[in-house]
C-alpha cells in the first residue's frame, strides 16, 4: 500500500465547511435586531406567493428611509396583505403599520434587559458554532485516523495531521469569538 501525501489540500474540504459554519454564524447575527432597521431581519420570512413560499424581498422592494424604519413596497398590490400577515406570524416582535400601497415597521428602541437578552442570544449562536467547529476538527482526524489503520499515511503523518487540524480548529474559534465581540458591542451600542 502506497503512502498518501498529506498537503494543505488534505484540509481544504474541513476548512470550507468551517468557513461555511462563521457565514451561518454571521446570517443568525444579520437576523439579530438590534435597535436599528436592518433590512436582514426580513430575510427569513417568505409569504405563500401563487402556492410557492417565497422571501419578501423577492416580491417587494425594501428601503431604509430613517436609521429605525424599514419600508417594504411589494410589487403586486395584491401581496400586501400576505407580506403583512407574514411579519406578524414572525419572531421578530413588531406590528407592521399598512397604508395600503406600503408597509411600515418601525424598530423601537431597546431596552437595557432586551439588549442583554439578545446578547445571551449571540453567545449561544456563537457558542454552537464553536461546537461546529469542533466536531469538524474531529471528523477530520477520525478520517485521517481511518486511513492511518489502514496503512495509508505514517504516524508521524498522523501528528502532524492532528496538530494542522487544531490550528484550523483555533483558527476559525478565534475568528467566532471575535464576531461574537462584534455582534456584542454592537448590541449594547445606545
Amino acid at each position: 500500500m502506497a503512502i498518501v501525501e498529506i498537503n494543505r489540500d488534505s484540509f481544504l474540504p474541513y476548512e470550507e465547511k468551517m468557513t461555511k459554519t462563521l457565514h451561518v454564524l454571521q446570517e443568525e447575527f444579520n437576523s439579530i435586531r438590534a435597535g436599528r432597521a436592518n433590512s436582514k431581519v426580513l430575510d427569513r420570512i417568505s409569504i405563500d406567493y401563487y402556492g410557492v413560499q417565497t422571501p419578501i424581498n423577492q416580491v417587494a422592494n425594501i428601503q431604509i428611509p430613517e436609521p429605525r424604519i424599514i419600508t417594504i413596497s411589494p410589487w403586486d398590490p395584491s401581496s400586501l396583505k400576505l407580506i403583512e400577515k407574514s411579519i406578524q406570524a414572525s419572531d421578530l416582535g413588531i406590528n407592521p403599520s399598512n397604508d395600503g400601497k406600503m408597509i411600515r415597521l418601525v424598530f423601537p428602541a431597546l431596552t437595557e434587559e432586551r439588549r442583554r437578552d439578545l446578547v445571551k442570544q449571540v453567545s449561544k449562536y456563537g457558542e454552537e458554532s464553536k461546537i461546529a467547529i469542533r466536531n469538524l476538527r474531529r471528523e477530520g482526524i477520525d478520517h485521517f485516523r481511518s486511513m492511518l489503520k489502514k496503512k495509508e499515511i505514517t504516524e508521524d503523518q498522523m501528528s502532524e495531521v492532528e496538530t494542522n487540524m487544531q490550528k484550523l480548529t483555533d483558527k476559525y474559534i478565534s475568528e467566532i469569538d471575535k464576531a461574537v465581540q462584534v455582534k456584542e458591542a454592537d448590541l449594547m451600542e445606545l
